[in-house]
């Protein structure tokens, strides 16, 4: 495996543009790790700015006062055809080839030494089109279903099949930064890493997360399983996302249970999750700020992508994943919090697994891999 030393070969500041967007469909995730991604390239000198088109529950102004400029894709009234038949096309809610000139224009005004793609809308087609007007691409990706036309490839799970995923989807010559070494993380997540080492497993606190949007409903299913738990001896603290549109039918529910508390527009979730002891919510991109923390879940995937992600770390004892959004039940998951607060051994070694494999590190490594594949060719 190849090190991406955190000072490379000295290179100046590099100029990047990252395309990505968030909305009710898509969650906030991919804005979020990109952003994550964005301030440790920022913190090394260079520029960064976004791409995003304007759906219902973007991130623009959320992004714009994190200092990024963003370049806003107008929201498309044409039809959105989906003639390829991905699974995830209509997540661009405009047509693929509009999309793509459109990213082009922007590109090709901006001249970046990095463009980088984080949507699994887009493939090599979109990414060939618009990387003409930079030096490199980069595509940040997780599920090894499409074709990408680019120079670096992140995807941060963690695959027991993680050296061949990509083979015949990446050229050759693309490197691969591949598992939960490469997690992108902020700095705070590794802050907050120290002195969880010795989690002992008992549950005296309980983090419920479902997302931005709460997609599925997960938050109220969550909270019907706990009032099903007779002589429950833990808090709840509830993160309701900024896309919620369950807000107040989750705020009702949980104002009639005792011990449950609700946070809106949470910035301290780092610390939210070092002062937990169990997490039950979304599998999602929150996976690897749990691992670092040594943080015990009870994951419910709500998107079948979710799934494909965090089969293979439950495979590995890291996490429980229960299922499905739509298959758990809350009688369901109120057996499995039950079992899971009944056991604190089970949990501590949890805790230690997902440690082990996460450091809070990746972002830097990440940030100095472009830095020095960019090196190569000055």
């Amino acid at each position: 495996m190849r090190r991406w030393n955190h000072c490379s070969k000295c290179v100046s500041a590099v100029k990047v543009v990252v395309r990505c967007d968030a909305s009710h469909a898509i969650g906030s995730g991919h804005v979020m790790r990109c952003l994550t991604l964005a301030a440790a390239l920022r913190s090394r000198g260079n520029e960064v700015s976004f791409v995003c088109r304007e759906l219902p529950g973007n991130l623009c102004s959320f992004i714009s006062s994190r200092g990024f400029a963003v370049h806003v894709l107008p929201t498309v009234t044409l039809p959105r055809a989906n003639a390829d038949g991905s699974p995830h096309a209509q997540w661009l809610e405009a047509p693929r080839e509009l999309d793509a000139q459109q990213t082009a224009c922007i590109v090709q005004r901006e001249r970046p030494d990095w463009l980088v793609f984080d949507h699994y809308a887009l493939d090599a087609r979109t990414e060939a089109e618009s990387a003409r007007f930079a030096k490199r691409c980069m595509v940040i990706d997780d599920l090894a279903d499409r074709a990408h036309a680019c120079d670096l490839l992140l995807d941060q799970n963690f695959y027991y099949d993680a050296a061949t995923r990509y083979r015949g989807l990446v050229a050759p010559a693309c490197r691969q930064l591949l598992g939960p070494e490469f997690a992108l993380l902020r700095p705070e997540f590794a802050a907050h890493r120290l002195g969880r080492e010795s989690r002992m497993g008992h549950v005296s606190r309980a983090l419920v997360f479902f997302g931005a949007g709460d997609v599925g409903g997960g938050t109220s299913l969550t909270l019907e399983a706990l009032a099903r738990l007779a002589n429950r001896k833990f808090s709840v603290d509830v993160v309701i996302g900024v896309n919620c549109r369950n807000r107040d039918v989750i705020l009702n529910r949980a104002a009639q249970l005792p011990e449950v508390q609700c946070h809106e527009f949470v910035d301290n979730f780092a610390a939210m999750m070092a002062a937990s002891d169990l997490y039950i919510g979304a599998a999602g991109t929150t996976t690897w700020e749990r691992c670092c923390i040594g943080l015990p879940s009870l994951v419910i995937a709500v998107a079948k992508n979710q799934e494909v992600a965090i089969r293979d770390l439950a495979l590995a004892g890291t996490v429980r994943l229960l299922g499905t959004i739509g298959d758990v039940t809350a009688a369901t998951l109120t057996e499995a919090i039950r079992s899971a607060v009944q056991n604190p051994a089970a949990l501590a070694l949890e805790s230690r697994r997902a440690m082990a494999l996460v450091d809070g590190l990746g972002a830097s490594r990440c940030a100095a891999a472009l830095h020095e594949i960019i090196g190569e060719t000055t």
